[in-house]
Order: structure tokens, then C-alpha cells, then sequence
């Protein structure tokens, strides 16, 4: 692979932060911040720079008179955007989204998310969303992944696995989520202690807090296979 298409592959893909605050350089203005990868890369003229950012940062919800700014005069909502905006300005195909709203109070989270959904709808992106918030996730999302210590338990679109959820942990992750219908319920932590990412246990990873975990779970790991067309899931109760 030539260097010129390992650098076209790194523009397609770009990353967004969970940390507002540490993921800008505080030394730099916005106009820098935004601009400095795409005249890099010729994606635009050193002259054009100031410009192409003002339409940047009002793509994602700024007054473009921000560009002059530094990062320490904006909010954390604010920051996040100009985070997003950063991403966008090499004008990718594929953005990663780092737990990109939890450092984000709970109003503000809702507005960053509406942008994601407009921004995905008018430039055609795709996310790779990870997040613990599962509301958020099946909010934002087409199709979800779940893993436990480093493992993907299941797979499937949103709607299924939110409606049948088919491994024992997704099926406890899924009931201990508040929802306005579930009012009065008590809920319950998974049980047992999350065992060490460094030093797993053998066979299925989540045989320990599992309710129906069984002596075969203890020994062999269950291996990812397809359930349904379009869904996996790793459990030896679907064998």
C-alpha cells in the first residue's frame, strides 16, 4: 500500500474524544485547532483557512466569530462541538465516538446528540458509538455490539436486541435500565464482583455473575456464532 493511500484511509476515519477539556490544545486558537489538519493535507489553502473554519464551526451549532477563540473561553458543550468540528474538517467518511457525551451535563448531552444525528443524515457518516448509556445507544443506533471484558457477547440491530435480548448479560443490562414505564421497580446490581480484565476467568467470561451459568461455562469458551440472520451471540445456552 502506497504512503499517499495509508494517508487517504487515516483522513476517512477520525476520532472524537470523551474528554472536552484534555482533548484541545489549550495553547491553540479554534481557528488553529480546526484548520490545521486540512491545509496539512491539501485539503484546502493556507489563505482559505479562516473561512473554511467559520463554515466549519457553524456546520456544528458555533457562532463562526469563534474561530478567534481559545479553548479555555467555551463551555464543555461547546468544546465537544468544536471537537466534532475538528474531526469533521478533513471531511471523513467514518467517526469514532469515545463516550463522546459522558463528560457532557445531561441537557447538553441531548443537544450533542441531535447534532450527531443531523451531521449523519447530511454528510452520510458513519459512528462507531461506544457508550455505557444504553438509552443513548439505542437512541443513536443502527445496530450494537455488546462486550464484557474485552469480548462481544452479541450482535444484533437495535430494535431486536432491545426487544429479545438473547445473551445473560445483555438480557441484565437491559433490565436495569430506568424507564418511565418501570416505575416502582426495585433494580439490582449484577451480581458478583467484575473480575479482572488482566486476569479473566476461563471459559466464558461472565460465568461468575451469571443466573444461568452452568459447568460447561466454567471450562469452554462460548464461541460467537450467528442466531438469527444478522444476529450473533456468544452463549452455550444456544447450542
Amino acid at each position: 500500500m502506497r504512503k499517499n493511500d495509508i494517508q487517504q484511509i487515516g483522513l476517512e476515519v477520525q476520532m472524537i474524544f470523551q474528554d472536552p477539556f484534555a482533548s484541545l490544545n489549550p495553547r491553540m486558537r479554534v481557528e488553529d485547532i480546526i484548520g490545521e489538519a486540512p491545509v496539512l493535507h491539501g485539503i484546502i489553502k493556507s489563505s482559505e483557512k479562516l473561512v473554511y473554519v467559520r463554515e466549519v464551526i457553524e456546520r456544528v451549532g458555533l457562532d463562526p466569530e469563534y474561530a478567534h477563540r481559545y479553548p479555555h473561553q467555551f463551555s464543555g458543550g461547546q468544546r465537544q462541538r468544536i471537537g466534532i468540528a475538528r474531526a469533521l474538517a478533513v471531511k471523513p467518511d467514518f467517526l469514532v465516538c469515545d463516550e463522546a457525551i459522558a463528560a457532557l451535563d445531561v441537557s447538553i448531552q441531548a443537544q450533542v446528540i441531535n447534532l450527531f444525528m443531523d451531521l449523519r443524515e447530511e454528510l452520510d457518516l458513519t459512528y462507531l458509538f461506544i457508550s455505557h448509556d444504553l438509552s443513548v445507544v439505542e437512541h443513536i443506533s443502527d445496530h450494537v455490539v455488546i462486550m464484557y471484558l474485552g469480548r462481544i457477547v452479541e450482535t444484533a440491530s437495535t430494535d431486536e436486541l432491545f426487544d429479545s435480548p438473547n445473551h445473560p448479560y445483555t438480557k441484565v443490562l437491559l433490565n436495569e435500565v430506568p424507564r418511565l414505564e418501570s416505575r416502582g421497580i426495585n433494580y439490582k446490581p449484577v451480581a458478583g464482583e467484575i473480575p479482572s480484565p488482566l486476569d479473566p476467568p476461563g471459559g466464558c467470561h461472565f460465568h461468575r455473575r451469571c443466573p444461568s451459568a452452568m459447568d460447561r461455562c466454567r471450562i469452554d469458551v462460548p464461541i460467537l456464532r450467528e442466531t438469527s440472520p444478522g444476529r450473533t451471540s456468544a452463549c452455550h445456552l444456544n447450542d
